[in-house]
């Protein structure tokens, strides 16, 4: 089956850019596309980035229980479809969640084998001036964005990994490296050494 990875990190860290580089570098890898009730940013398209639904939608979704996980984030709501993620486990894909930490813990709860990795900026002066550079938000929502960071970051280290992105390629490296091992872990490939052990009885 195959790996279940959840990356969280506050808005401004530079998931999208790490993740957009990530997916591109290994096939293997899906997207969760998660269901929001923001509205889409510049570029943005619905089944691609998010599925954008209205909050009568979502309502009836948590009523209906067909999230593994949801929770609200900057005024708006999120949430993870169990549909989705039966859809790419039965495809055999690695998963890779792009949540924030109220939706990680809780997939991490349902999910124990999923690998979890934080991304850090590396300073907070970094995330402010990165979040005033996208100019997709009033000051208003900068300031709660900043708020919910630092309480973001004091989780930080319940994750398995942390990965602090100053440098873009270096974040997507040390990402890269965490899939590969998680891979190559013995507890996620004893098929292998059972089929070994099996052909030196048949021989």
């Amino acid at each position: 089956m195959g790996l279940l990875i959840v990356m969280t990190g506050p808005s401004g860290s530079g998931k999208s850019t790490i993740l957009k580089a990530v997916m591109a570098q290994d096939a293997r890898l899906a997207l969760s596309v998660s269901h929001t009730t923001r509205p889409p940013r510049p570029g943005e398209r619905d089944g691609v980035e998010y599925h954008f639904v209205d909050d009568a939608t979502f309502d009836q979704m948590v009523a209906d229980d067909a999230f593994a996980e949801h929770a609200g984030v900057h005024a708006k709501r999120y949430g993870t479809s169990k549909a989705e993620i039966a859809r790419l486990r039965g495809a055999g894909r690695d998963i890779v969640f792009d949540i924030d930490v109220q939706g990680a813990a809780q997939l991490r709860a349902s999910y124990p084998e999923a690998v979890s990795v934080f991304i850090l900026p590396p300073t907070m002066a970094a995330l402010e001036e990165r979040l005033r550079g996208r100019k997709t938000e009033s000051e208003e929502q900068v300031q709660i964005r900043l708020q919910n960071a630092r309480a973001e970051i004091a989780r930080a280290d319940t994750y398995d990994y942390l990965i602090v992105n100053d440098a873009v390629d270096e974040a997507v490296d040390d990402f890269l490296a965490v899939i590969h091992a998680e891979r190559r872990r013995g507890t996620r490939i004893r098929s292998i050494t059972v089929r070994l052990l099996e052909e030196g009885r048949q021989a």
